[in-house]
């Protein structure tokens, strides 16, 4: 088939959620025997320079260089409109006319369009099948961010969220099928009353780049991963530095802190102060942070969708404390997998668990890992794919010949 892939972000190299399990698509269509044609924006030189490595795992590629001031603009521009600002800074005028004109100039048996900010480059396409792959309902994510910031802040979260909400279930009526990464995600879209067809895929993880050495780690250190420009790890950090690490250092005294991750705010530099604590930034290898932990936490109050973070994690074979809210985006049994927590006293006794029983962190390293090789793996990911573009197809078919 000759296919259309738009995305919001380009999918290379993948080095964020987002653009890890884009290019898993993108790759898996190549490899499929496919023609893929992508189209994304780029907003850097660097990116510019990066995005070249796509072409191993590709047809051809387009994109548009857009201005990060120009785009804020745009997001600004958008505050008075029932336009949500993250469609106006995903939003190119050039790169829509190169899809225009490559939409005129191939016949597509497919477009598969990569997060809801980018369907408003197809969306007025009626003649070939389409699908989105929202991935994360991200309304819903703005909509949370309103209950923890402060006004007017609270305000402008709510905003964006409602406005991008009635935006979700609008281009969702203009696609085929509808796609998220969770079961809950689809929840969502479903509640939406929407009438499309949806489904979901998981997130994968390369379980080989990924993989368990020779079990050394320090004792009593606790591992973070996640870029730290994005809010809910850098709330969660935070909240654990205050919260958790007192109640631990009071059993014991060496525990230590390892936050790894890009772009770590001031707010974040700040707990690199607290005993203990070590705020990485940029590392050349989170493998060898990550297996350097008695135990990893992600204990993020805000999430939506499968956080990789833990998928790495448990893959790397150490133990996993996450969230309840972020346990649900994982395919796998809370107790059995991984640990959850809720509240401060709840993350002292799982992380004590760990710490205290050599025998409780080899089960749960074995038993995460094995579950991220039997339910977390891209094989099984792109199966799921592939049936989801047979069901547009034969959905997009039948609606014509209706």
């Amino acid at each position: 088939m000759n296919i259309l892939f738009v995305s919001h972000r380009f999918p290379y190299p993948p080095t964020r959620g987002d653009k890890i399990r884009s290019f898993n698509m993108v790759r898996h269509l190549h490899e499929s025997g496919h023609k893929v044609t992508v189209a994304s924006l780029v907003r850097s030189d660097e990116e510019e320079q990066e995005i070249q490595g796509i072409k191993d795992h590709c047809h051809e590629f387009l994109y548009s260089r857009v201005n990060e001031t120009w785009q804020k603009l745009r997001m600004v521009g958008c505050l008075l409109t029932t336009t949500p600002s993250s469609m106006g800074y995903f939003y190119s005028p050039e790169l829509k006319a190169k899809i225009k004109q490559k939409l005129a100039e191939e016949k597509f048996d497919l477009i598969v369009v990569f997060s809801s900010s980018a369907a408003q480059y197809v969306e007025h396409v009626t003649d070939i099948p389409k699908i989105l792959d929202y991935c994360d309902m991200d309304s819903q994510k703005w909509l949370a961010y309103a209950g923890f910031k402060k006004w007017p802040f609270s305000w402008g979260y709510w905003l964006e969220g409602s406005k991008l909400e009635a935006e979700e279930k609008r281009l969702a009526r203009k696609f085929d099928v509808g796609v998220c990464a969770t079961d809950f995600e689809v929840e969502t879209l479903d509640s939406f009353n929407t009438g499309i067809q949806s489904a979901f895929f998981p997130n994968g993880v390369d379980s080989e780049f990924f993989k368990p050495t020779d079990g050394t780690f320090k004792k009593h250190n606790i591992g973070f991963v996640g870029r730290m420009d994005y809010y809910p790890n850098e709330a969660c950090v935070i909240s654990f530095c205050q919260k958790v690490l007192p109640l631990l250092r009071e059993k014991y005294p060496d525990v230590t802190f390892t936050v790894v991750g890009a772009e770590p705010p001031a707010s974040v530099r700040a707990m690199g102060e607290l005993p203990g604590v070590t705020v990485t930034g940029t590392v050349d290898d989170v493998r060898t942070y990550v297996r350097g932990s008695e135990v990893v936490v992600a204990p993020l109050e805000i999430a939506r969708g499968t956080q990789n973070k833990i998928l790495e994690g448990m893959a790397l074979g150490v133990p996993v404390i996450s969230s309840q809210l972020a346990a649900r985006g994982v395919d796998a049994v809370v107790g059995e997998h991984l640990l959850a927590a809720s509240t401060p006293e709840e993350y002292a006794a799982c992380v004590s668990r760990i710490f205290d029983s050599a025998g409780e962190r080899e089960k749960f390293s074995k038993a995460g890992r094995e579950r991220v090789l039997s339910h977390h793996n891209w094989t099984r990911a792109m199966k799921l794919f592939d049936e989801i573009i047979d069901g547009c197809l034969k959905r997009h078919a039948a609606d014509k010949a209706a």
